[in-house]
C-alpha cells in the first residue's frame, strides 16, 4: 500500500494490528484534497469506474493443443502429510525471531534420493479471532495463526504422487513484521527459506536421526535437486534465496553460510518483484494472473524482461499469463470456503466486471485455478528438476496446452534458453515507418509507450521502485491508420540468426482487438529482404480494471537461402486491416531444445544504510554504503533520491573486477530550519554482468534544529449562531517540513456546541464515519480539528462554523486542547462561545 499526494509518492505506511487503519509518519502532505491510497497502481480512496459492457469484450482464447504429456496427471506414488516445528531464527533488524514451521507431503516407496520443493506463501494476515484479522507475531491470546503455509496441498499431493518431497513453509513473522523493512522482506523471506534447506541438507546426511519424525518417515530428499516455489510476496522471497544461493549475502545479513543445496528452477505466483531482481541464471516460470486484484500491476513480468542481457542468457525464464484467475486462490487458506480463517477474493466486485467478476465466462472457479496452478507447478518440477524436454512447449511460448489445466486458458511467452537476440529495444536501436522507439516507463507522454496515466500501462512497463522515469528500458510502438503502413526496427548492428530456425516476437495489442495481422520480413545487411510469413493476435479478454496489455508469442520460420542470416539487419512488420497499434517488446531468434544454464559467478551488489549529521549551513557530500562481493565486471543503474523531492537522479555504474564498493556520493545540506529527519533513498538494479541482492537502502539525516513553538490568538471566539469561530495559529519560526497541528473537543463546563450546532460538511470532513444525527455533543465523537503549516508558512486559522438551529438556548460553548508543536512548550486550549440571535455577519 502506498499514499499518494496527487502524483507525489509520500510514502509506505504502516499497518495496525487489525489491519484497518495505516500509518505514515513525517509526511510533506499538499492538498488535502490530493491524498490517494493506491495498491499496484489501482486507487483504494475512490470507487472504482464501471467497467466496459460486456458487449466489448473478447471471447476466451481458443483451446491450444493438448501437449506430448500432461504433467497434471498424478504419478504412482501414495503420498503422505505430516507438519514439523523447529526453534524459531532470528534475522536481523526483526526484533522477534521467525518461526520455523512447516507441512511435509511425500510420497511412500518411492525408491532412492527423492528431489525436493519447496513452497513459501505470501503477505497476508498472520492470527484471526473469529471474524477479525490480525497483523501480529506471536498471535495475541485467544486468536489463532492463519495457517498460510497449508494452502498449497493440492500443489503437493501432486508433486508428492510424482516422487517429489515438498515441504510449504510457514512465514507470518515476517508477514507481521516486514513494513518498515526497505526490501519489503525480502532478504528474511530469503533467511526463513535458507534455514529450512539448511536443515534439509542436514537431514539428507548425518543429522538424519536428528530430524523430525515427518522427514524421517520420508524418503531422503535430494539438496542437489531443489524446485523453490513463492507466490506473492513470497515469490520475490524465494527468487532472493536463489541470488543468496549462489552468492551469499555480506556477513552480518543474517544466515549467509555457503549454500549446501542447488535450486534448478522456480515457480514465481503473482509474485512481486518491488528490486527487478531476478536471477538471471536460474530457469524461472512466472504465473500472472489475470483477474489479479493484489499486485494489480502484474510486475512479476519483470522475473521475464529484467533478466535480458544480465547474464549468459541461457536459462529459461517464462511468463504464464492465467485468463480469469485472481490473486488469493491459488492458496486454498486465502480461498473462501476452503480456508480456515476469514478469506475474500482480492478482485473487488462490485462494481461488476464482466471478465473478473465471479460467475462470467473468463471468470476461473477457485477449484479449477488451484487445479491449473498444481498442473504447471508440476509442469516446472517436470522440465527443471527432472529435465523432461518433452513439458518444455507448454511452457516456452510454443502454444501448447497442459489438459489437466483446463478449462483455464494459460497462455506463454519466454525469453533466454539461447535464443538469438535480434531486436531487443536498447539505445542503439532505431525504428521507421509506423514505428517509434518508446519508453516502458517514462513521466512524459511523447516519449512513453503508453500514456503514464493509464491505471494498467502494461505487466512490461511497470515501474522500479515508483521511479516515474527510467532510462534503459525500451520497446517499439506501432501504429497505422490505414492497411499496409510498413514498420521497420532495426538493431544497432547486424545480427547473426545462423542456427535459428524461426524468429520469435513478443507482440503486445490492445485487449478486446480481434485479427490483427502483420507480414513480417527481414533484411540482411546487403538489402536482401525475406519474408517469413504472417502473424495474427487477438487481444486479450480485459477491462480497464485487468493489465491486459500483455506480449503474446509469435512465431515465423527462417529461409534457408536468399538472405544472409549471418547478418539481419532489420525486422519489417507490415499491419494489415484498418487502424490499429501495437508494441513489439523484443524479437529473437528461436531454436528447439533447451540448453543447460550452469550459473555464473556474477559479481554481487548490495545497498547499505547510511546515518550523516545536518549541520547548520553548507552542503557536502557524503559516499553512500553500496558493497559488491564476488568478482567480475558488469553495471548496475543507481537512482538517488533527489534532496526534498520524490524524483530520483539515475547514472549507470560500472563494476569493475575485485571492486569491493561503488562510488555513490550523496549531497546533504545543512540549515537551521527545523525539518522531520530527512530520508532519502538509494536503489539499484543490474543491467549486466551483476546480481542484486538489497537493492534499496536508506540515507537518514537526523534533524538537529528546535521545532518552532505554536502561539494562538482569538479573531473571533464569540459569535452569534451562524457565525464561525477562528482563532489564528502562528509558528515561532517558518520550517522545512509540514507542522500538522489539530486537537479534540473536550467538554468546556457548562452548555457545550453539539454535531447540529455546527456545518454538516464541516462535520464530516472532520471525523471518520460518523453523521451528525442524533445530535450529541461534539466531546463525544471523534471529531478532530486540524490544519498544516507547509513548509515556509508562519500562519495558519482553525475554524468552527456554527449554523442557526431556530431554537432557544444559552450559550453553548467548545474547547479544544492543542499540543503544541514544539515537545516542550506548554499546550493550548481554544475556547469559543455561541450565543443565540443573528450571525455576526461573518
Amino acid at each position: 500500500m502506498e499514499f499518494w499526494n496527487g502524483d507525489r509518492l509520500l510514502g509506505l505506511p504502516r499497518p495496525s494490528a487489525d489491519l484497518r487503519t495505516y500509518t505514515l509518519e513525517s509526511a510533506e502532505v499538499g492538498d488535502a484534497a490530493d491524498l490517494q491510497v493506491r495498491v499496484s497502481g489501482r486507487r483504494l480512496d475512490v470507487e472504482e469506474p464501471a467497467s466496459p459492457s460486456a458487449g466489448v469484450i473478447a471471447p476466451l482464447p481458443a483451446p491450444l493443443p493438448a501437449g506430448e504429456v500432461d504433467p497434471g496427471t498424478p504419478g504412482p506414488f501414495a503420498t503422505s502429510t505430516g507438519e514439523y516445528e523447529l526453534d524459531p531464527i532470528s534475522v536481523p533488524g526483526y526484533a522477534v525471531p521467525l518461526e520455523m514451521r512447516a507441512v511435509v507431503v511425500a510420497p511412500t516407496g518411492a525408491p532412492g534420493r527423492r528431489p525436493l520443493a519447496l513452497l513459501l506463501h505470501g503477505r497476508h494476515a498472520t492470527c484471526y479471532d473469529g471474524t477479525t484479522i490480525l497483523l501480529e507475531w506471536p498471535c495475541p491470546a485467544p486468536s489463532k495463526p492463519i495457517p498460510s503455509h497449508r494452502g498449497y496441498l493440492q500443489a503437493q499431493r501432486l508433486l508428492a504422487s510424482q516422487g517429489y518431497v515438498t515441504v510449504s513453509i510457514s512465514a507470518n513473522g515476517v508477514n507481521a513484521q516486514d513494513a518498515l523493512d526497505q526490501d519489503s522482506g525480502a532478504g528474511a523471506r530469503s533467511a526463513l527459506v535458507r534455514a529450512h534447506l539448511a536443515r534439509w541438507a542436514d537431514w539428507a546426511g548425518q543429522g538424519r536421526p536428528s530430524a523430525p519424525e515427518v522427514v524421517r518417515t520420508a524418503p531422503v530428499a535430494d539438496p542437489g535437486r531443489v524446485l523453490l516455489v513463492g507466490h506473492s510476496r513470497g515469490g520475490e522471497g524465494v527468487n532472493r534465496a536463489v541470488v543468496d544461493s549462489l552468492v551469499p549475502p555480506p556477513p552480518g545479513s543474517g544466515h549467509d553460510e555457503p549454500a549446501r543445496w542447488t535450486i534448478k528452477g522456480q515457480v514465481l505466483i503473482g509474485p512481486t518483484v518491488f528490486g527487478h531482481n531476478p536471477a538471471p541464471d536460474v530457469p524461472s516460470v512466472t504465473v500472472l494472473p489475470g483477474c489479479d486484484g493484489d499486485v494489480a500491476d502484474l510486475q512479476g513480468q519483470m522475473y521475464v524482461d529484467a533478466t535480458r542481457g544480465v547474464s549468459r542468457g541461457t536459462a529459461l525464464h517464462s511468463a504464464l499469463y492465467f485468463v480469469g484467475a485472481n490473486h488469493n486462490y491459488f492458496n486454498a487458506e486465502w480461498t473462501p470456503g476452503q480456508a480456515e480463517a476469514p478469506a475474500s477474493d482480492d478482485f473487488r466486485s462490485p462494481p461488476e466486471d464482466p471478465v473478473c467478476s465471479p460467475g462470467t465466462a473468463t471468470r476461473l472457479t477457485a477449484e479449477q485455478q488451484q487445479s491449473a496452478g498444481a498442473t504447471y507447478i508440476a509442469a516446472a518440477a517436470r522440465l527443471f528438476v527432472a529435465g523432461d524436454r518433452r513439458v518444455l512447449p507448454l511452457l516456452d511460448g510454443s502454444g501448447a496446452r497442459a489438459p489437466s489445466a483446463d478449462p483455464a486458458r494459460v497462455l506463454a511467452h519466454a525469453v533466454g534458453a539461447d535464443r538469438t537476440p535480434f531486436v531487443v529495444p536498447d539505445e542503439t536501436t532505431t525504428a521507421g515507418g509506423g514505428a517509434r522507439m518508446c519508453a516502458q516507463v517514462s513521466a512524459d507522454p511523447a516519449a512513453a509507450c503508453v500514456d503514464p496515466a493509464a491505471s494498467r500501462p502494461s505487466p512490461h512497463f511497470v515501474r522500479f521502485n515508483r521511479i516515474a522515469s527510467e532510462s534503459g528500458r525500451l520497446a517499439v510502438a506501432l501504429r497505422w491508420s490505414a492497411d499496409g503502413q510498413t514498420a521497420t526496427a532495426r538493431p544497432g548492428a547486424p545480427v547473426s540468426l545462423a542456427g535459428s530456425r524461426e524468429l520469435a516476437l513478443r507482440l503486445a495489442v490492445p485487449p478486446n482487438t480481434t485479427a490483427t495481422r502483420f507480414d513480417v520480413a527481414v533484411t540482411d545487411s546487403t538489402g536482401r529482404r525475406a519474408r517469413l510469413g504472417a502473424v495474427t493476435l487477438d487481444g486479450l479478454p480485459a477491462t480497464d480494471r485487468v493489465s491486459g496489455r500483455w506480449a503474446q508469442e509469435v512465431r515465423v520460420p527462417l529461409p534457408a537461402r536468399g538472405i544472409d542470416l549471418r547478418r539481419v539487419a532489420e525486422l519489417e512488420l507490415v499491419p494489415h486491416g484498418g487502424g490499429g497499434e501495437a508494441w513489439l517488446i523484443d524479437a529473437h531468434g528461436w531454436a528447439p531444445g533447451l540448453p543447460d544454464p550452469r550459473p555464473v559467478a556474477l559479481p554481487r551488489v548490495d545497498v547499505g544504510a547510511l546515518t550523516v549529521e545536518e549541520g547548520d549551513s553548507g552542503t557536502r557530500t557524503v559516499r553512500f554504503p553500496v558493497s559488491v562481493t564476488g568478482d567480475g565486471a558488469g553495471s548496475v543503474r543507481v537512482f538517488v533520491q533527489d534532496q526534498g523531492a520524490t524524483t530520483y537522479t539515475e547514472q549507470l555504474v560500472a563494476v569493475e573486477p575485485g571492486q569491493r564498493e561503488l562510488e555513490v556520493p550523496v549531497q546533504v545540506t545543512g540549515n537551521t530550519r527545523w525539518s522531520f529527519d530527512a530520508r532519502r533513498t538509494v536503489v539499484v538494479k543490474a543491467v549486466r554482468g551483476a546480481v542484486v541482492g538489497r537493492y534499496a537502502g536508506r540515507l537518514t539525516v537526523p534533524n538537529d534544529d528546535p521545532r518552532p513553538v505554536l502561539t494562538a490568538t482569538p479573531v473571533t471566539d464569540e459569535v452569534s449562531e451562524g457565525g464561525t469561530l477562528l482563532w489564528r495559529l502562528t509558528l515561532s519560526a517558518a520550517a522545512d517540513s509540514n507542522v500538522s497541528v489539530g486537537g479534540l473537543p473536550v467538554a468546556p463546563g457548562g452548555v457545550e456546541l453539539s454535531t447540529t450546532d455546527v456545518d454538516e460538511t464541516w462535520f464530516r470532513e472532520r471525523v471518520f464515519q460518523e453523521e451528525p444525527l442524533p445530535s450529541r455533543p461534539l466531546s463525544t465523537t471523534g471529531l478532530q480539528d486540524s490544519t498544516v503549516f507547509l513548509p515556509g508558512d508562519v500562519s495558519e486559522d482553525l475554524f468552527v462554523p456554527t449554523v442557526i438551529d431556530g431554537e432557544a438556548e444559552p450559550v453553548e460553548r467548545v474547547r479544544f486542547d492543542l499540543p503544541n508543536s514544539a515537545p516542550d512548550a506548554p499546550g493550548i486550549s481554544l475556547v469559543g462561545a455561541v450565543a443565540d440571535g443573528a450571525p455576526d455577519g461573518r
